[in-house]
């Protein structure tokens, strides 16, 4: 009798164990819904449909778009940023709207004009993924996350360049010099042989 009891206890596994089910994960786009309405809430954001959610460009802020290595170089720099953002491979500073539009003249005015720099922006048009809101911890894999999160009211200091509305904003031309030095020196680190490690 014993022993057939013993057994039974075995096959069903620890005296007092429940089974519980594993957490749920909600889909995909019920995120993505929630994102934004976050976006929506809290930062007066409307993002455009479809999943991933997309943020629209021109009209709140562009995006100066650049290597991630080179992004993680200008963020060391005293250079004032406003939000900015990780996706993949690429970093994305939010600038303030038109900024796109001046960043051809900009560089040609810093004389970086001609070089191949793998810096970009996306103004009027354009749309960029919507990166996971602040303190959000489920995210799909690859998704973008901030890594200076917006704040409400954050387009009022978006580096712009100086203009009567927007005397005292960071200045865009810093962060394009900066951002352009940056590239470019990684563009050169990745083009050159590195000795082998011993």
């Amino acid at each position: 009798m014993a022993v057939s009891s013993a057994s039974s206890v075995s096959s069903a596994g620890p005296v007092g164990s429940v089974g519980v089910p594993p957490p749920r994960v909600p889909p995909e786009h019920d995120l993505h819904a929630a994102w934004s309405h976050w976006y929506e809430g809290v930062l007066g954001w409307k993002p455009a449909g479809g999943s991933p959610a997309q943020l629209v460009t021109g009209v709140r802020f562009d995006v100066l778009e650049l290597p991630a290595d080179a992004g993680a170089e200008v963020l060391r720099r005293p250079v004032p940023t406003g939000p900015v953002a990780l996706m993949g491979r690429r970093m994305r500073f939010l600038v303030a709207p038109g900024s796109a539009e001046e960043l051809e003249a900009l560089l040609d005015w810093l004389e970086w004009g001609g070089v191949p720099l793998d810096l970009d922006a996306v103004g009027i048009g354009g749309r960029i993924t919507a990166p996971v809101p602040p303190g959000w911890s489920q995210s799909p894999r690859g998704a973008a996350v901030w890594l200076r999160p917006p704040e409400l009211g954050c387009e009022a200091s978006l580096p712009s360049l100086p203009g009567p509305e927007r005397s005292s904003g960071p200045g865009l031309v810093r962060l394009v010099a900066a951002a352009a030095t940056e590239c470019h020196r990684a563009r050169l680190w990745r083009r050159t042989p590195q000795p082998l490690a011993s």
